[in-house]
């Protein structure tokens, strides 16, 4: 059975930061690349970064230069850094692989940036 728990979220400032964590169980970590995706509301699930077995990245550009995504293989885990947030970050955070398995969407972790 494959897991995909993410935490870490909350409600923080603009300009704030948060670290975003995803657990993953089972064979999804052996996907050569994962992501973290996000869902505003109203607004269609999208890509915010990805990371490779080897730890090659990709970054949205609305993301570029304040988001940092990271994976340890040894503790299947994965990553989000997020710096200068802003507003239009609110929404709800996934991981999954990329391109995602739709089975295994997880909860998410809801970000909310407001002051």
């Amino acid at each position: 059975q494959v897991q995909l728990v993410e935490s870490g979220g909350g409600l923080v400032q603009p300009g704030g930061s948060l670290r975003l964590s995803c657990a993953a169980s089972g064979s999804i970590f052996s996907m050569d690349t994962m992501g973290w995706y996000r869902q505003a509301p109203g607004k269609q699930r999208e890509l915010v970064a990805a990371v490779g077995r080897g730890g090659s990245t990709n970054h949205a550009d609305s993301v570029k230069g304040r988001f940092t995504i990271s994976r340890d293989n040894a503790k299947n885990m994965v990553y989000l850094q997020m710096n200068s947030l802003k507003p239009e970050d609110t929404a709800v955070y996934y991981c999954n692989a990329a391109p995602p398995l739709p089975k295994y969407w997880g909860q998410g972790t809801q970000v909310t940036v407001s002051s």
